[in-house]
């Protein structure tokens, strides 16, 4: 399966304070395992629609980061991703990322001559990488308590 890279781009001011709204007021009903949602056109007429509480979650979270001025993208969980799209994903540079897959730090398969990396091997990594990162810190954070450097 291919991601199609669709240009990101922030949202407007207006987009913004409108994601903050929504945000609040469709947060405030999350509940249950479905939820209906009225759709009202402009013309008044209206369509009641429900949707798995997950998918309202989902919507939620969509509209917090755009709310913080951030550009969004979804990416299904078992898409299968190019070298470059996975770095971007990582924020390291593609030959950087060759070098995981090569170790084997990273699975990935060949189709042809190119690899590609399912998402969630991806993810895997950044939450093994992540983890390790806290731990480090922890460790360097009660080290300067140790030795009374004021931290």
């Amino acid at each position: 399966m291919a991601i199609s890279s669709p240009r990101l781009q922030l949202p407007t001011e207006s987009e913004i304070e409108l994601s903050q709204i929504s945000s609040r007021i469709l947060s405030a009903h999350l509940r249950g395992a479905t939820q209906r949602l009225k759709v009202v056109e402009e013309d008044g007429s209206e369509e009641t629609v429900e949707i798995p509480a997950s998918a309202l979650h989902l919507l939620v979270d969509i509209l917090a980061e755009m709310a913080q001025g951030n550009a969004v993208t979804l990416i299904p969980i078992h898409a299968e991703l190019t070298t470059q799209e996975s770095a971007d994903i990582l924020n390291v540079s593609r030959p950087f990322l060759i070098k995981l897959l090569d170790s084997g730090e990273i699975p990935c398969r060949m189709v042809g001559k190119h690899r590609r990396i399912r998402f969630q091997d991806l993810m895997d990594y950044k939450q093994k990488t992540d983890e390790a990162r806290t731990q480090a810190l922890d460790a360097l954070a009660h080290q300067a308590q140790d030795l009374g450097m004021g931290y």
